[in-house]
């Protein structure tokens, strides 16, 4: 356990040597986050307001609620996903030798634009599913359908990658992924602890740490100290998040250039890289 907290240690480490080469990579989370957030403000709230989102699964105006609610998750996957795209763009021409700016990440996302919004489309329809599914199980059926969205999340891990930097449709683009797995982990693959792990823990450890400072501050009765402190901690939050998307966008862009060439860009170690899964057996 702590090797592997370890190696996914170094890996943020390796992935923000990246980052420090190129600071302005944290844009494309920053526009993902804000892209989201117009989404849910366009779709999530009117859903809810209007019954629409139990209606789809419950219910009355079936039809219509499926359909927004297809839609909102096709749009809120297709903003992740064409960020991403520009991200990891980014990070190829970097590893590759290359210094990228934010228009070229933009313009390798704008022209891979269909195959993006052809994969929106596919992961729409899978947690469409995956959710009905859910809805409609006990506790065991949701541990299956749980376990099916891991699979499916470590299926597609490389897709993005795969649709930036080869000129394939969405569904090829999830077979070559899955293909480039498990030709270079093996068969049997099990996630590693990983970049998000890490910032996971640091936001655990970061909403710890505000519970007594929020409540020391509340004992000075002072609105302006509380109210300073509550915004601190959530700036702080809201920066280890995106520190930790473009960290984790930069090792899948790593993790790619490996597969397909060997190589690891000279910022990550090659250990690292072949130890990002179990290995396959022989």
């Amino acid at each position: 356990m702590f090797t592997r907290i370890s190696n996914s240690w170094q890996l943020v480490k390796a992935s923000a040597a990246v980052l420090r080469a190129d600071k302005e990579l944290i844009i494309f989370p920053i526009v993902s986050g804000i892209g989201v957030i117009i989404v849910t403000l366009t779709f999530a709230l009117p859903m809810f307001l209007a019954g629409l989102f139990d209606a789809a699964f419950f219910g009355q105006n079936q039809v219509v609620g499926l359909l927004v609610a297809f839609l909102f998750y096709l749009a809120h996957y297709f903003v992740i996903f064409f960020a991403n795209s520009a991200l990891v763009g980014a990070a190829m021409i970097r590893l590759r030798g290359g210094d990228p700016t934010v228009g070229d990440g933009f313009r390798i996302a704008l022209k891979h634009v269909g195959p993006i919004l052809g994969y929106a489309f596919v992961a729409a329809t899978v947690g469409m599913i995956l959710r009905w599914l859910s809805e409609r199980s006990g506790t065991l059926g949701r541990i299956v359908v749980s376990l099916v969205g891991i699979a499916w999340n470590v299926t597609t891990y490389l897709t993005v990658p795969v649709l930036v930097m080869e000129e394939v449709g969405p569904i090829e683009a999830i077979k070559r992924s899955a293909s480039l797995l498990k030709k270079s982990w093996g068969e049997q693959i099990v996630g590693n602890f990983g970049i998000s792990t890490i910032f996971g823990l640091i936001a655990v450890g970061l909403i710890i740490l505000a519970i007594p400072a929020i409540v020391l501050a509340a004992m000075t009765e002072s609105i302006a100290l509380i109210v300073t402190t509550v915004l601190v901690f959530v700036l702080l939050l809201i920066f280890s998040a995106l520190v930790g998307s473009t960290l984790s966008g930069i090792y899948s862009a790593a993790l790619y250039n490996y597969a397909v060439s060997g190589e690891t860009g000279g910022y990550f170690e090659k250990e690292l890289i072949e130890n990002a899964f179990v290995p396959q057996k022989r």
